[in-house]
């Protein structure tokens, strides 16, 4: 086990989903992002970090039918299972580090809430997004949530990085345009306000949606 998937390890084991910082009873704002982009409902569907979330059990309820959630630890995905009690066997789940996963296919739609935040470092966020690159299709949806510009800098004893929507498009250079972004409070089950930035972005040159 690496020392990343250990500290999540840690955490999931010390806490109960509902009291981790990024819990939300319900994942409203991602599942309008992926409603917005009208992809078919067999459009395959890759949940980044997914543990604790509901959103891939909502996906299904909603008529989607190729979801697949990654997330680094065991404990993570015991989580998200329980979420998806009744229709666990319809998920595919992936025990993986994001940043040296070799998926076996391609995917439309890639989602990640609360990971890129946590890559920090210049060879991090490399290694990330040369895997988003190979991963998701031309012309794939990339929905993408970190921590806002007064986002916290440390979230479960780790650093992370707080973006704006023109940095994050900076990072993602001409491979990808940007269709909206916008910022929200999550209110964590301790009590405390986190700023996030919500963006959707299309793979490859697209005319400005305004």
């Amino acid at each position: 086990m690496t020392d990343d998937a250990a500290h999540w390890t840690g955490v999931y084991t010390r806490k109960n989903p509902e009291q981790v910082s990024w819990y939300q009873p319900e994942p409203t704002r991602s599942l309008a992002l992926i409603e917005s982009t009208r992809l078919p409902r067999d459009a395959a569907i890759l949940d980044v970090g997914g543990g604790t979330s509901s959103l891939a059990a909502r996906l299904l309820a909603n008529g989607y039918t190729d979801v697949t959630v990654l997330d680094i630890t065991t404990a993570a995905l015991d989580h998200a299972r329980e979420h998806a009690a009744g229709v666990s066997d319809s998920i595919t789940w992936i025990e993986a580090d994001v940043r040296t996963h070799e998926f076996a296919r391609s995917y439309d739609l890639w989602h990640d809430r609360a990971v890129f935040h946590f890559m920090v470092t210049p060879h991090d966020r490399d290694a990330y997004l040369e895997v988003l690159r190979r991963t998701l299709r031309p012309d794939g949806h990339l929905i993408l949530a970190t921590f806002g510009p007064e986002g916290p800098q440390q979230c479960s004893g780790l650093p992370t990085a707080r973006y704006d929507a023109p940095s994050l498009m900076r990072l993602l250079d001409a491979d990808f345009s940007h269709i909206w972004s916008g910022l929200e409070t999550h209110r964590t089950p301790a009590g405390a306000d986190q700023q996030f930035l919500y963006t959707h972005f299309v793979r490859g040159q697209h005319p400005d949606p305004a």
